[in-house]
């Protein structure tokens, strides 16, 4: 069996950026259950930048895979905070640079003059705190879908 393709879907590789809690919460929904592994994370203090280069599953795909009975699709994609002060962690072993993370949820709590807070949630108690002076997320997919591996969509139950 062959990797999906863009064009099977007929759809193209999203480019979004994320100015505000809004947008943030597209941005949210389009990268929750994403996985990555710790060492896929950057922060760029002198270019004051954050990414993660992430496997997110196709949300906007999910309804035509199950309509046309192909397989669920992932993709990968870089999720890109710039403006960034500081960075934080919790829940997160150091040193483990194979351990794979999931994203959960992305949030903005507004600060004074512009400025606030990102929170990225984990699965497993696992938190990532930016500082940003501004809220500027870019999230972009850099290749191809592909079938996902467990032929699952992610499910949380009720």
């Amino acid at each position: 069996m062959a990797d999906a393709r863009f064009e099977d879907g007929g759809e193209n590789p999203l480019k979004l950026v994320a100015l505000d809690a809004d947008g943030l919460e597209v941005l949210a929904s389009l990268a929750q259950d994403a996985v990555f592994s710790a060492d896929a994370m950057s922060f760029d203090r002198r270019r004051r930048q954050f990414g993660l280069l992430l496997n997110r599953f196709r949300w906007e795909d999910r309804a035509a895979a199950e309509r046309d009975g192909r397989p669920y699709e992932r993709v990968r994609a870089a999720l890109v905070f710039e403006d960034v002060l500081s960075v934080r962690s919790q829940g997160i072993p150091r040193g483990d640079k194979d351990m794979v993370l999931s994203l959960l949820s992305l949030s903005f709590a507004a600060g004074e003059d512009g400025m606030g807070r990102v929170t990225l949630t984990l699965a497993g108690d696992g938190v990532i705190e930016l500082q940003v002076e501004v809220l500027e997320a870019v999230l972009t997919d850099v290749t191809r879908p592909y079938s996902a591996v467990s032929g699952k969509a992610p499910d949380h139950g009720e």
